[in-house]
């Protein structure tokens, strides 16, 4: 598989999402759910992001342990990767959500003003 493919495939966050039926109080709380873990995701991508830091700059101290400087490098430039790819993601799917989200707000508003003009409400 080429780089650029593993790439993409990487950073894709599965596909656009369709809105199709009215949403229940149910597919509500699964949007919750989900905007939630996509949160404690990106905080398990900065936790990861810290500990490469770290560990880079623990390696680039030693001083006895010249050949391992590359290693510590390696990890500070690994470090900044999964930050980026990590936000990226959050981003992306955060996008997502909110415009799932909006058009069932404005679907459930089409709804309740139909709704109102059925019963003669002004």
């Amino acid at each position: 598989m080429a780089p650029r493919s593993l790439l993409r495939k990487a950073l894709h966050v599965d596909h656009d999402f369709v809105h199709e039926d009215r949403l229940i109080l149910r597919d509500h709380l699964a949007l919750v759910r989900t905007r939630l873990a996509n949160e404690r995701t990106l905080m398990s991508y900065i936790r990861s992001a810290l500990y490469l830091l770290l560990g880079g700059i623990a390696l680039l101290k030693l001083k006895s342990y010249v050949e391992l400087h590359l290693v510590g490098y390696l990890a500070l430039g690994l470090c900044n990767l999964i930050l980026v790819v990590g936000i990226y993601r959050y981003i992306r799917l955060r996008r997502h959500l909110t415009r799932y989200y909006k058009a069932w707000q404005e679907e459930a508003e089409k709804h309740a003003s139909i709704a109102d003009v059925d019963q003669g409400a002004p």
